[in-house]
């Protein structure tokens, strides 16, 4: 199987371009209540860039000897907290906070990968564990850790097994948004794998723009609902 490589800066690219159809998936979401088909479909390529964008960063050689696990972790942790505040008050969530937002969903994968990489019988239980509690609590559930460990074996190796776990987690993903447009960041992928993009790595901007993007939406919605808008 061909080794998935991409330039630093197209990694970089395919992290805001996902951000930019987050901002329009959630703005019809919670702005327009959910009334504009191609925002939705658009917006089911950014959870698997998001996923594959992590996998691909700690797959590389030395992430895990330089303690990238752990920082990557705390931060998820960190902001995946303060984005529940305007997450939670958005609403549309089962008992007012279920599923926990897609920065958890990226703590699970980082979470059962750094177990993994620890290796030994105990650590690869703890794995599990992480994996089948932690999938069933947030966003895109088990499809989206599944697809990161898949991603993340496939781009440490790469092999047949990880690209059919990888393709089939993503194909899954349909019992959640009931469309294949997620399959669709595959070619993505594809073509981005052929770009040198010069884009320089902003480190904590990504992790402060999800949790300011919810908080502008909610802020947003107080003036609407005064004026007479239903949310649901």
């Amino acid at each position: 199987m061909p080794r998935l490589v991409l330039a630093d800066g197209t990694v970089e690219a395919l992290k805001w371009f996902a951000l930019l159809l987050m901002t329009g998936d959630h703005v019809n979401k919670y702005l327009f209540n959910g009334t504009i088909d191609w925002l939705f479909d658009a917006g089911r390529l950014c959870l698997p860039i998001f996923v594959f964008v992590l996998a691909y960063n700690l797959a590389r050689p030395g992430t895990f000897e330089r303690g990238a696990y752990p920082r990557t972790m705390k931060r998820l942790a960190l902001f995946g907290a303060v984005a529940s505040v305007p997450f939670i008050a958005l609403g549309g969530l089962f008992a007012g906070w279920w599923p926990l937002n897609v920065l958890f969903t990226l703590l699970v994968i980082t979470a059962t990968l750094y177990l993994v990489e620890r290796g030994g019988a105990g650590n690869l239980i703890a794995a599990g564990l992480v994996l089948l509690v932690g999938g069933s609590s947030v966003e895109y559930w088990w499809p989206a850790a599944i697809l990161g460990l898949a991603v993340w074996s496939y781009c440490k190796r790469p092999t047949w097994s990880a690209a059919v776990i990888a393709l089939l987690a993503l194909a899954s993903l349909w019992f959640i948004n009931r469309n294949l447009w997620a399959l669709a960041a595959v070619p993505l992928l594809l073509v981005a794998s052929r770009l040198d993009l010069p884009m320089p790595r902003l480190r904590w901007a990504f992790y402060a723009y999800y949790p300011l993007h919810l908080a502008a939406l909610w802020l947003i919605r107080i003036p609407m609902s005064k004026a007479g808008y239903l949310f649901f």
